[in-house]
């Protein structure tokens, strides 16, 4: 089935192959007649016919009516699509979760609980708008990573078929000649014989680490999100590697996945090296392989690699006061998240205190109650602490005032029982009510959480105080209501608007002798700055 679409938009999906505008890569596929295969826009080779060109939503959609990948272009090797942070359907909803490894962790039936629909409603729903059903979509997911990790790694062939989450390496395989028309062998001899940085990425290099690369659109502003979660990593869960000159160049945690924990560190890839394109570099380790397209999304998520700062940067720059801001930091990106009952729980514990003091109590809470991990996966790290842990014995460690602790006990209790959801995969209104629903947590709190755990692209925190000075150094409006209302003429980008204004103070938090010193200090010497 065809992604619904009109003559026009038939005709602008045309114009943006025929200019090989790669901003569009990942957000359609165009499946040519003559020859059965379909390309990313941005594809090199003769633009075909309008006449003679079908634009599917998706890949699944291409692999269902019987087209195959081009071996030029590899459509597979694209940022997503920045619709899924956008679309708040339950078409939506779903896929971000098919994207965080849902259906090969608990099958369809498990994708249709989650959203709340028969299985039978929820493949209806998608096949009408995505052009494929739950299980192909997946199944495309799988491909993908399949891909990536031929692509970008040494792992042993066994080793990526259960990787990239498939039951059996006949299954790999028949996926892969299906959808490639390569064997997995060809399409690993495709990549040039190169691997990550003249390592051996599947064997780890010097680090027993598995790296692979994730493209981004640009322009794309990998500095600013690295500043951004070193301000706030905490010891033992997070890492910071930074440059004689402090500034930071790799930024790594730990993180819990279904099958054991996870860690992750992401450095700026340098485009143009190693045939390499915008992005992020991960070096990977995971105690179930399976769990690896699950670590890769939360990091697609963190860094916001799916977003279309094309479109985003043309509405921000239209605004005369933001022409500047937007020209020093092109592909300014959003913070995400990689557990969003962590999130939850860092921003009640940080409210109305400094970042620094926030980081304290943050590195006490896990100091106490954070699980260790094994030495193969990060020597000395701990995990942050999961709900029912906090919900359990979270009185012993908490600080500050009684309401505020209170409201951080009875949130970990409704998160341990189920009463209260915060994942991705909710609708905004959805999380943002269950949210102000909890006694002690007010819209700031449910915003910033939304902002980054929904990643939604258009959250104005216009109450925060750091936003609003933020926003007067940029010369716009000063009080909350006004900037609130100014905000509207840059719908449906206002988190990137936030992201702007707090960029000022980010800057001089990282270029403070005290900033630095604190992230170049060895992680495990930081001292409680009670």
């Amino acid at each position: 089935m065809t992604m619904p679409e009109t003559d026009a938009l038939h005709a602008e999906r045309h114009r943006a192959v025929a200019s090989r505008d790669a901003r569009f890569d990942g957000q359609f596929v165009t499946a040519v007649h003559s020859t059965g295969i379909y390309c990313r826009p941005s594809c090199p080779a003769r633009t075909p016919r309008i006449t003679g060109v079908t634009f599917f939503r998706t890949s699944a959609a291409a692999h269902l009516a019987g087209f195959r990948a081009c071996k030029r272009c590899l459509p597979e090797a694209t940022p997503g699509s920045p619709e899924w942070d956008l679309r708040e359907d339950v078409a939506g909803r779903a896929m971000r979760l098919v994207l965080d490894g849902v259906v090969e962790r608990d099958g369809v039936p498990g994708l249709a609980a989650r959203v709340g629909y028969s299985e039978r409603q929820l493949n209806r729903i998608m096949t009408a708008e995505l052009g494929a059903g739950p299980k192909a979509l997946s199944r495309a997911h799988r491909a993908q990573t399949a891909r990536t990790l031929l692509t970008s790694s040494d792992l042993p062939m066994t080793d990526v078929a259960f990787a990239a989450g498939f039951a059996s390496v006949r299954q790999f395989n028949d996926t892969v000649r299906e959808v490639f028309a390569v064997t997995p062998s060809e399409l690993r001899a495709r990549r040039g014989g190169r691997g990550g940085r003249g390592e051996r990425p599947g064997t780890g290099g010097v680090d027993g680490a598995l790296h692979v690369h994730l493209p981004a659109r640009a322009p794309f502003d990998a500095q600013g999100l690295l500043d951004w979660h070193a301000l706030h990593a905490l010891p033992g869960t997070e890492q910071v590697d930074v440059d004689p000159d402090g500034r930071v160049v790799s930024y790594g945690r730990l993180v819990g996945l279904p099958g054991g924990p996870g860690w992750f560190s992401a450095s700026a890839a340098v485009p143009g090296v190693a045939e390499r394109d915008a992005g992020i570099d991960l070096r990977v380790r995971v105690t179930d392989l399976a769990d690896l397209p699950a670590l890769v999304a939360r990091a697609r998520s963190l860094f916001d690699l799916d977003a279309d700062p094309v479109a985003v940067d043309a509405v921000l720059s239209a605004v005369p006061e933001l022409a500047g801001p937007v020209a020093r930091v092109p592909g300014l990106r959003l913070p995400g998240a990689v557990d969003a009952h962590e999130v939850l729980f860092r921003t009640l514990i940080g409210q109305q205190v400094s970042v620094a003091a926030a980081r304290t109590a943050q590195t006490r809470l896990v100091e106490a109650l954070g699980a260790g991990v094994p030495d193969a996966i990060l020597s000395g790290g701990l995990l942050f602490p999961p709900a029912a842990v906090i919900a359990e014995r979270g009185h012993e460690v908490l600080r500050g005032p009684a309401a505020r602790v209170d409201t951080i006990l009875r949130v970990a209790a409704a998160l341990a029982d189920g009463s209260l959801v915060v994942d991705g995969a909710q609708s905004r209104g959805d999380l943002r009510a269950g949210l102000l629903a909890v006694k002690g947590i007010g819209p700031w709190t449910a915003d910033y959480v939304a902002l980054r755990v929904r990643h939604h692209p258009d959250i104005f925190l216009h109450s925060d105080l750091a936003v609003r000075n933020g926003a007067q150094e940029l010369g716009l409006p000063g009080t909350a209501r006004e900037l609130s209302l100014w905000s509207e003429q840059v719908a449906p980008w206002r988190s990137y608007l936030t992201m702007h204004c707090w960029r000022p103070i980010i800057d001089r938090a990282m270029t403070t002798t005290a900033g630095v010193r604190a992230h170049r200090a060895p992680l495990d010497s930081r001292k409680d700055d009670r």
